[in-house]
């Protein structure tokens, strides 16, 4: 059945990847689809070597642990203890690793990307302490009080365990926890800064003019060269067979005590006391936690970056694990959905639905009659889809989209029924009523 899916997606532009699926340890299903550079030349295989994105936060907290047990530090310890210098007092260990330290995240400045431009090299991770000490960003809240996810929590604890043990960030993971797993296919790798250690590695592309291509050569505004030396948050690099070791070895209690990892699967409180959750899943350390009536407790992560999505889902009582790695932006926003949601539907024990297109669910022979109504300038009040203008091209309906003026372009709308649109990157909702349109409920008016 996921072999199905998977076929069906990579044939619809919508899985570019490898995946693997087991229980009680054994294979249930694997394969991989696509390829894994941008010329179409190296087809992958199922022991491609994948960047992990923020999986990679499992493996940084699972760090923090091991130095905890070693009594260098302690879940309460301020991190202005070990960095006097930064301006977060009151920020401990624990609430970076639960994203409740009010840290904001250097993803969402760019800050860094000046600091690249203007010194010519890619920063390292100690960079971090600069940010939080330059940058001018002060806390988004008092620790504690809130759960805001932050890369930046986790380059902070990457630093701090390279500082507490004396060894870099990189060689602590590999001597601790990816050699005595026997991980021999995982490290951690910067690309851009280092070089691609050979062709095993899968290349993350982005869809562009309807072409694949590093990001680093598209116009998109990516900079992930700026956050390429960052460490803790992301840049662990494996393979979907070494993933399916770490979970046996979790489940051994090697690396990790049972008693650790329950630490860890444990949701954070806030400071009122409340368990923070949303949508049914809370956080632990490094962690998704939900708590399944059927399936007991599942623990999981998801990773992204341009071109890249990751998914890492371990079935703790029912003895399951899946694994999704897709290294190409999707054709269609609904196949990728429809796969995605289809496997796991798979590893739960459900059926799953079939995997569709927007061209597959749109009308085939819709009435156009009204569509030139549709037509003109609108006011862009959409923040995640800035609709600009709408016009007719080919007897169908486009619209021109404006982020900002470096950042434009123009899409085909699909109809749904109606005067309702659908768009294939996307799944917001386009309805035109009179001299207005509604995306996703927010009103917009003709000028």
């Amino acid at each position: 059945m996921m072999q199905t899916l998977a076929r069906d997606a990579y044939e619809k532009g919508s899985f570019n990847g490898v995946w693997l699926y087991a229980e009680g340890g054994e294979i249930v299903s694997k394969g991989a689809y696509g390829f894994r550079d941008a010329d179409d030349k190296l087809p992958m295989q199922e022991d491609s070597i994948y960047e992990l994105a923020s999986i990679t936060k499992q493996f940084t907290a699972a760090a923090v642990m091991l130095l905890i047990r070693r009594g260098l530090l302690r879940l309460e310890d301020e991190i202005t203890e070990f960095f006097p210098e930064i301006p977060y007092k009151g920020a401990t260990v624990r609430h970076l690793l639960t994203h409740t330290a009010g840290v904001p995240d250097i993803y969402d400045s760019d800050w860094i990307v000046k600091v690249w431009e203007e010194e010519k090299k890619i920063p390292s991770n100690d960079i971090i302490l600069r940010y939080l000490t330059e940058s001018g960003e002060g806390p988004l809240f008092a620790p504690g009080e809130q759960f805001e996810y932050s890369n930046t929590g986790y380059n902070l604890l990457a630093e701090l365990v390279q500082k507490v043990s004396g060894v870099p960030f990189e060689d602590f993971l590999k001597e601790n926890i990816f050699e005595p797993a026997g991980m021999h296919s995982t490290g951690v790798y910067h690309l851009r800064r280092d070089g691609v250690p050979s062709d095993d590695f899968v290349r993350n592309l982005v869809r562009e003019d309807g072409r694949y291509l590093l990001p680093d050569d598209s116009e998109g505004d990516y900079d992930v060269a700026a956050v390429d030396g960052l460490n803790g948050d992301d840049y662990v690099y494996t393979t979907v067979f070494d993933m399916l070791i770490w979970d046996r070895v979790l489940r051994d209690g090697r690396v990790l005590t049972h008693e650790e990892q329950q630490l860890m699967y444990t949701p954070c409180k806030l400071n009122s006391g409340e368990v923070y959750e949303e949508d049914g899943e809370g956080y632990g350390f490094g962690w998704g936690i939900i708590r399944d009536s059927e399936l007991g407790l599942i623990v999981n992560h998801s990773g992204g970056m341009p071109g890249l999505n990751t998914w890492y889902e371990r079935f703790l009582d029912a003895d399951r694990v899946l694994l999704l790695l897709i290294s190409r932006d999707s054709e269609d926003a609904r196949a990728c959905k429809g796969f995605w949601d289809g496997m796991r539907d798979v590893a739960k024990g459900k059926e799953p639905a079939p995997v569709r297109t927007i061209e597959d669910i749109s009308i085939k022979d819709p009435d156009k009659s009204k569509w030139e109504s549709f037509c003109g300038k609108y006011e862009k009040l959409v923040e995640d889809f800035p609709l600009e203008e709408v016009c007719m091209k080919d007897g169908d309906l486009y619209g021109k989209v404006v982020w900002d003026e470096n950042d434009r372009f123009e899409c085909k709308f699909y109809p749904i029924g109606g005067s309702t649109f659908g768009r294939k990157n996307g799944f917001v909702r386009i309805e035109f009523g009179d001299g207005c349109v509604s995306i996703n409920e927010t009103t917009c008016k003709k000028l």
